[in-house]
């Protein structure tokens, strides 16, 4: 980080060096009650503000929540280049994290702490939460600790490019306003269960979340072996939009084409790419590729779909059904999923 920055976070007054947050939830009370006060008092002894150092000093700012009695999760790009972290609870106790493992794909980490009494782990929502559900969105955005917004989800199963410009699939999109800072915690339903982990806001009024079943995937395996291994099928994918579908003569734009199979990649030998080229309303397009339209027969329209599939329900090393149209015929394949390489 350079010395410019540096200045500027100090000047902030938060050291925060991570762009992420989620936006946030605008609904009012319920009738008969204040909804949110209840929800902030149950659950922000579990929520952290966390600050990251260097050997500079401030390396980031973020937040976080107790997974269990002992473990914190936050977002990977907030404990990026961490040497040392420290974690503030809801009674001002500050206290030193170690960092477990992190997964830059998912762009999760969890870390070890020793929490004050009366702070308990946070349940994650079992299953997506519903379009219009109403949430908060608990942390320290700009290093103002404990705070809280409320609004609702706003979407769900979005495809994002993270912070560090990996795709995540099956994210949750919320109104909730979502600053610096907010990178790391949780978006809670009024229930005070885990709705997605804020993860960064990508315009006004439109914020997303790490999805709960991915996070109950992910953090697990970085508490118990540090790392995580995401299935890897090895190819390089297009939408199929109407002008790519009318390019391979398919009958409508929905599936996923191969653009390339790598050298030595796990669908090689396996998956067609594309090979040419034709020019439809003054646009080039890919031909020759195949148009991937199910996955172990479930039908797949999207490359969300597809990666939501390989993130939830697949693991490397086993095998997959792959249904494509290849040269105007439908056929399935084989493909033995390997893991995904580590960016770092």
């Amino acid at each position: 980080m350079d010395e410019s920055r540096r200045r500027f976070l100090a000047a902030a007054g938060a050291g925060i060096a991570s762009l992420a947050g989620c936006t946030a939830p605008r609904n009012g009370p319920a009738s008969g009650g204040e909804p949110f006060v209840d929800l902030y008092e149950s659950v922000s002894p579990a929520v952290v503000r966390l600050r990251v150092y260097d050997s500079l000093g401030v390396l980031a700012e973020g937040s976080g929540w107790l997974y269990d009695d002992d473990v914190l999760v936050t977002n990977d790009h907030v404990v990026a280049g961490a040497e040392t972290v420290r974690a503030q609870f809801a009674n001002g106790d500050w206290v030193r994290a170690e960092v477990l493992g992190s997964d830059p794909y998912s762009d999760l980490a969890a870390l070890s702490v020793d929490p004050p009494n009366g702070a308990a782990g946070l349940p994650l929502l079992d299953e997506q939460p519903a379009v219009g559900t109403r949430v908060a969105a608990v942390g320290a955005p700009l290093g103002l600790e404990g705070s809280l917004t409320s609004g609702v989800v706003s979407g769900v199963n979005r495809t994002i490019s993270s912070v560090r410009n990996f795709t995540i699939s099956g994210a949750v999109q919320t109104d909730a306003a979502v600053n610096p800072g907010n990178s790391g915690g949780p978006l809670l339903t009024l229930d005070g269960e885990v709705a997605g982990v804020i993860t960064q806001a990508g315009a006004e009024n439109i914020g997303f979340a790490i999805s709960p079943a991915l996070t109950e995937r992910v953090i697990p395996a970085l508490v118990e072996t540090g790392t995580f291994e995401h299935s890897y099928l090895g190819v390089r994918i297009l939408p199929v939009t109407p002008l790519l579908a009318e390019a391979n003569g398919l009958e409508s734009a929905r599936g996923v084409y191969v653009a390339a199979v790598p050298t030595g990649s796990p669908a090689d030998g396996v998956l067609q790419g594309g090979t040419e080229s034709v020019t439809v309303e003054g646009s080039p397009q890919p031909t020759g590729g195949d148009v991937i339209v199910a996955l172990d027969g479930r039908r797949v329209d999207t490359t969300g779909q597809l990666g939501t599939y390989l993130a939830l329900e697949t693991s490397p090393g086993d095998t997959v059904s792959v249904t494509v149209i290849r040269d105007g015929e439908r056929r399935t394949v084989d493909v033995t999923l390997g893991t995904r390489p580590d960016p770092r």
